[in-house]
């Protein structure tokens, strides 16, 4: 077929565009009278563009994807349906000067609204999944709340959009699980099904029947990824308990050291297991008690180990350490977190955990054995061992019986019941303000217990009275602003209005602490509002089509 419009090839045309009319003159035929060359050169590239679209052959046609499954939950309610649109479509920032005004930050609490949500059982809108879906790519912390009320639907959707695929890892999208006792749909969605759903199947057979979870995962174990492998591990930590050992004890000789490091950590867990008591009897060999009197009374003794010998690297203990970091301390470090507590009672003269943790330590060495003894806390769950590291909340945190940072403080803190832990914030916010309470506020439940949002507030007040700037504690008035239970917006009231300037205190510093107290009072009247949205009479779920 023959054309009488221009032919100039595509490839001489960019070549003009890119180098430029002046260095490289446009192919003859392109040239148009009474136009110049930039010109000539632009409307050629149009037609032939048109040109090249109009000569494309029609692709044949895709089949049509599977309907999207019912979602069987209940519908939300109206206010909460407008409310949600609200909260994926704010993209509001902070204006300039570092000043937020005193409206509430919404991007802050679409976490706590899906967790709400979900709390209720409610399923996602359909019209809402792709912004849901896209504000969980931006945000991994979203991802978890978010995809398990996007549910079915949204895991069908997710599977049509590459950008969306983050979710097809990320948890079981709220598909229907066979029931764990026919045998045949489970095995048939544990070999053919997504990753995600593989996860959800082998907890859901494991809260029923935690050997047949074990005999699954055994059957395929071999033929995983490494990657696989160590998330599947990693998701035995709920409702781990002895019958799990020799499934671990066999992924010692996993061929990836994750999944090594990670079987290590999970037999260290269980008291009573063969690795338990190994590392016990290593920890052991290395402190005891002072025998030679030179520390003037009962006192600990260390020695550490001078080797890492093959067992050892075997139970999980790295061999090499990091840097600036000695051998011999960072093997001792190992042994003793990996230790069962109960192991120091007996070992070290019958005494309880506080008493141990008061008792010196030769040569130095207090710092690295209670910074161990602080993450077999963690890791055992130990409320009394964290009881004696952490201490009284008024003593100074560098002298404290444990002497740790605050990160440890933070991890032994969970250890504790939620209103153990919420009164001990409060008390060291009491003894020691809020400079290096925001670690420890994040481990509280939310909504604050009254005691802490109590000494929060004062705590605020008084840096406010003392004149410093609110962006000092920016950090704790963002958590306060989602954190604080919604009742205490009427204690914050009075604070909303601009105090008279002090002399010394910072310039313009009553007007901003203001609004920062407004933007708190307005969040917590909103974070009230979107609590009764949610618990208004929700609507049936639709019915599915035919």
């Amino acid at each position: 077929m023959t054309s009488t419009t221009s032919t100039s090839p595509w490839e001489e045309l960019v070549t003009s565009a890119l180098l430029g009319t002046d260095r490289r003159t446009p192919p003859a035929d392109a040239m148009t009278a009474g136009k110049d060359a930039p010109t000539a050169l632009l409307d050629a590239a149009a037609l032939h563009t048109v040109r090249r679209r109009a000569g494309l052959l029609p692709a044949p046609a895709a089949a049509r994807p599977e309907p999207a499954p019912h979602d069987t939950r209940p519908q939300l309610p109206a206010p909460a349906r407008r409310r949600l649109a609200q909260l994926l479509a704010d993209r509001s920032a902070p204006s300039a000067g570092g000043r937020r005004g005193t409206a509430p930050d919404l991007t802050e609490l679409l976490p706590q609204w899906l967790a709400a949500a979900n709390e209720h059982g409610y399923q996602a809108p359909p019209s809402v999944l792709p912004a849901l879906l896209d504000a969980s790519r931006a945000r991994t912390d979203l991802r978890p709340q978010a995809l398990a009320f996007a549910g079915p639907r949204g895991l069908w959707l997710a599977r049509l959009n590459p950008e969306w695929k983050f979710a097809l890892r990320g948890a079981s999208g709220g598909s229907t699980l066979p029931a764990a006792e026919d045998a045949e749909a489970v095995r048939r969605l544990w070999e053919e099904g997504l990753f995600a759903e593989r996860v959800a199947l082998l907890g859901a057979v494991r809260a029923r029947d935690a050997g047949a979870a074990l005999a699954l995962l055994a059957g395929t174990w071999s033929t995983e990824r490494a990657e696989d492998r160590l998330m599947f591990l990693d998701s035995l930590r709920r409702g781990l308990s002895d019958a799990d050992e020799p499934f671990l004890e066999r992924a010692l000789s996993d061929r990836s050291r994750n999944v090594r490091a990670t079987a290590a950590e999970l037999l260290a867990a269980l008291p009573r297991s063969a690795l338990a008591g190994r590392m016990a009897a290593r920890a052991a060999s290395c402190v005891g008690l002072d025998r030679s009197g030179d520390a003037g009374g009962a006192a600990i003794a260390v020695e550490a180990p001078h080797e890492c010998d093959a067992d050892m690297q075997r139970d999980g203990v790295a061999a090499s350490p990091p840097s600036g970091r000695g051998e011999r301390s960072w093997w001792l470090g190992q042994l003793v977190e990996a230790a069962p507590l109960s192991t120091w009672p007996d070992r070290l003269g019958g005494r309880t955990a506080e008493e141990l943790v008061a008792l010196p330590v030769t040569d130095d060495w207090r710092d690295e054995l209670h910074a161990a003894w602080c993450r077999a806390a963690v890791r055992q769950r130990d409320p009394e061992w964290s009881r004696a590291l952490l201490g009284p909340p008024g003593t100074p945190p560098d002298t404290g019986p444990g002497t740790i940072s605050l990160a440890e403080r933070s991890k032994l803190l969970t250890t504790l019941p939620e209103g153990e832990r919420a009164d001990w914030v409060a008390g060291f916010i009491a003894a020691h303000g809020l400079s290096e309470a925001f670690q420890l506020l994040g481990v509280c439940a939310v909504p604050w217990a009254e005691p802490l949002g109590r000494a929060v507030v004062d705590a605020l007040d008084i840096a406010r009275d003392a004149g410093s700037y609110p962006w000092s504690f920016s950090g704790v008035m963002g958590l306060a602003e989602r954190c604080l239970a919604p009742a205490e917006a009427t204690r914050l009231e009075s604070l909303t209005a601009t105090p008279d300037e002090r002399e010394g205190a910072s310039p313009g510093a009553g007007g901003y602490w203001s609004e920062a107290f407004q933007r708190m009072v307005s969040t917590l009247h909103l974070r009230a509002a979107i609590r009764v949205e949610l618990e208004a009479v929700a609507a049936p779920p639709p019915r599915p089509f035919p």
